[in-house]
């Protein structure tokens, strides 16, 4: 009798390790490092030096909402004082520069640590706040780091800001866009292995059960306090170091822009690009800065060309309408964000010609 043979028709894991894994085929591992390579290795010398800026302010964003979305997506716990902490790095960064000497990428770890310290110290309240509690009880923490910046001038220099040196690695001079291009992606790219890791560890499975259910989570024997001020010190790392990277590029600071108005960039990036989703928080940042550049630009060529001068001031203030609405928009059409977009768009070329 002929012995049939069977061709596998998808993809099975036998095996834990096969369900966790990042990559499901050497096919997607290669292509995403040929992917890396070729980005680093072209666009630094293709891109003009604004287009340069818009990548590098992506990079650092993404950072930042990676932090964000592991503490909202993957634990459930709202915060708006990200801003807060993002200012808290980047100030940490400068003051360490600038009045101890640290070196650059020193100043940017340190600044983290810092900023987790701090995001630890506003997260106490998580063990008896929830949701909305919880949100108001980080808005008072924006609040509150806000007026220390503005106003501690002994060490934040008040308004007038801090300038710092020059960003040097091993020697060499990274503070050109191009040069702080190959640093930003690099860190983004370890940033992103490092969160892929975390979620797919005991911790990330204790942050996604409090996610859920806090009460079972505990009855399983989770620390759930603990695990919350964890969360709260990783996504406050994140966005230290993210805030670090942002002072060392921009070269100067000053506390105008760490507001609740950029935590609501934030909170944006990780609905647009997909709750619970590292590639949603990357997907995200690129919207949101490429949508605040394009109003930006918008409204400067209005101002500039007297062209509708009459609703040039009207225009100037709609960026929270559109992020506003940008926002309801995915939560009513697509709440699952760009990574779903991306996920649907990848099994469509998967599965080409057949549609299921």
């Amino acid at each position: 009798m002929r012995k049939l043979k069977f061709r596998p028709c998808g993809n099975f894991k036998e095996r834990y390790e096969q369900d966790i894994a990042i990559f499901e085929t050497d096919f997607g591992r290669v292509w995403v490092w040929v992917g890396l390579v070729l980005l680093l290795s072209s666009v630094p010398f293709i891109a003009g030096s604004y287009t340069l800026y818009i990548i590098n302010s992506i990079g650092i964003a993404a950072i930042a909402a990676i932090g964000l979305n592991i503490l909202i997506g993957y634990t459930g716990q709202i915060s708006l004082g990200h801003a807060a902490f993002f200012g808290v790095g980047a100030y940490a960064a400068a003051i360490l520069a600038t009045k101890m000497g640290f070196p650059f990428w020193l100043s940017v770890l340190a600044a983290g640590g810092i900023a987790a310290l701090v995001g630890m110290i506003f997260g106490i309240p998580s063990v008896r706040l929830k949701h909305l509690y919880l949100c108001i009880a980080t808005l008072a923490g924006q609040f509150i780091i806000e007026y220390v910046l503005m106003n501690w001038e002994g060490l934040t220099n008040g308004p007038a800001g801090i300038i710092l040196p020059r960003a040097t690695l091993f020697g060499l001079d990274i503070s050109g866009d191009q040069s702080f291009f190959w640093v930003v992606f690099v860190c983004l790219a370890l940033m992103c292995w490092m969160a892929v890791n975390l979620i797919r560890s005991r911790y990330g499975r204790a942050f996604i059960a409090i996610r859920d259910n806090d009460l079972a989570a505990e009855g399983m024997g989770i620390p759930i306090f603990r695990y919350k001020l964890l969360s709260f010190g990783i996504s406050s790392f994140y966005a230290g170091f993210a805030g670090g990277l942002w002072a060392y590029y921009t070269t100067s600071i000053t506390p105008e822009p760490f507001t609740i108005f950029l935590s609501i960039q934030y909170i944006a990036m990780i609905i647009i690009g997909g709750l619970a989703s590292i590639p949603g928080s990357v997907f995200g940042a690129i919207f949101i800065i490429i949508l605040n550049e394009t109003l930006s630009r918008i409204t400067e060529y209005i101002m500039n060309t007297g062209i509708l001068s009459g609703i040039a001031l009207t225009v100037a203030p709609l960026r929270e309408f559109v992020f506003g609405l940008a926002i309801v928009l995915f939560l009513i059409f697509e709440p699952r964000g760009l990574a779903e977009v991306w996920r649907v768009v990848r099994s469509s070329f998967r599965l080409w010609p057949f549609s299921y």
